[in-house]
């Protein structure tokens, strides 16, 4: 029998039986190599990432070669593990979902092979999902939220403001027009020698030091634009330590981290306040690795507070990549039966809308 027919007729079957829904997840799309097994779309029986972080410093960042390598490497043990700390078997699955977009082209390779292989070695239904989605169903996760909500999604690779809407249409309303902010984080700790991941480094040096020492410029975008743009505040950064290295004169690293990271979030900020206004959503989902960043967190909170709507931030864990969010995503595509077949294929760059 031909796996989609197979996979169909499993899916018929355990539709019918009403029994709970074991989806194994695999999230590989940059440096982090996750498998989970989520129940329902919002249990989460187990959880296990093999982080690539030590791999990477000695680089300064990822390097995409060496990243599907590693998955290569654990993609494997990472499924065994998250199979054993669910206490389930191979037959007790329902579902493979995983990461297929967008991504580092060559580590999306590896999880999307890995998971079609499982899936039709056990015959069961596989979904593709948007590893944006993925990031906004954390929220769902730690909190239960359901749409319609206003998300601000914020990553190495994307900072997006997307309306999510009663059945899940989403609609980009403004998103980076050249660096993401936390790409932008990446390069400015490389730049001040402060390691990698730039964002964390960022954020410590930021404590010790005085977010107005330094005025770095905000981009100025059109009038009614939610786009973002940090490729000048990028640039003046790097402009600023230029000359202070020509003129001899000494950085202090925590009022530069400090300026810009104020820098960022206030542009942030500004345009979730104009898009929470024009739309007149009253929940707000922050999500993404970058909503791990403590000043966002607080800020987004106080935005909230200000505007009267209801701000949903995921646990910090749940905030970077994993694999239980994808397996959150997958489920209403599972229930709606919008299954992908053994044609799923890894794509670097994928609109939200498109999926």
């Amino acid at each position: 029998m031909r796996y989609n027919e197979a996979a169909k007729l499993r899916y018929e079957w355990d539709t019918k039986t009403g029994q709970p829904v074991n989806i194994l997840a695999i999230e590989s799309s940059c440096d982090e190599t996750a498998a989970a097994v989520v129940q329902n779309g919002r249990v989460i029986l187990s959880s296990v990432i093999a982080s690539q972080i030590a791999t990477h410093q000695q680089f300064g960042g990822v390097v995409p070669e060496v990243a599907s390598r590693v998955h290569v490497e654990s993609i494997t043990r990472v499924v065994e593990e998250a199979l054993q700390e669910a206490k389930l078997t191979l037959a007790d699955l329902h579902a493979v979902a995983v990461t297929y977009a967008p991504g580092l082209i060559g580590a999306l390779f590896v999880g999307v092979t890995a998971a079609k292989s499982y899936a039709q070695a056990l015959g069961i239904p596989l979904i593709g999902v948007h590893h944006l989605a993925g990031h906004m169903a954390a929220a769902h996760l730690s909190e239960g939220v359901d749409p319609p909500f206003l998300a601000l999604v914020v990553s190495g690779g994307h900072t997006e403001l997307l309306k999510v809407e009663t059945g899940g249409v989403m609609t980009r309303l403004g998103q980076t027009r050249d660096d993401a902010a936390g790409e932008a984080f990446d390069k400015i700790a490389r730049a001040l020698a402060l390691g990698y991941p730039g964002g964390p480094a960022i954020q410590k040096a930021a404590e010790a030091g005085n977010p107005q020492a330094i005025e770095f410029p905000r981009a100025k975008l059109p009038e009614g634009s939610f786009d973002f743009s940090f490729s000048g505040l990028k640039s003046s950064v790097m402009l600023y330590l230029d000359r202070r290295a020509k003129a001899g004169m000494p950085v202090d690293q925590a009022d530069v981290a400090a300026s810009f990271q104020m820098a960022v979030m206030e542009a942030l900020i500004d345009k979730t306040r104009q898009a929470l206004k024009a739309t007149g959503m009253t929940t707000l989902v922050l999500a993404g690795g970058v909503a791990a960043n403590t000043l966002l967190r607080r800020r987004v909170g106080e935005l909230g507070g200000e505007l009267g709507v209801r701000v949903v931030v995921p646990p910090l864990w749940l905030c970077t990549d994993n694999a239980a969010m994808i397996g959150a995503a997958a489920y209403p595509r599972y229930l709606q039966g919008r299954l992908s077949d053994l044609r799923l294929t890894a794509q670097a760059n994928l609109r939200l809308e498109d999926w």
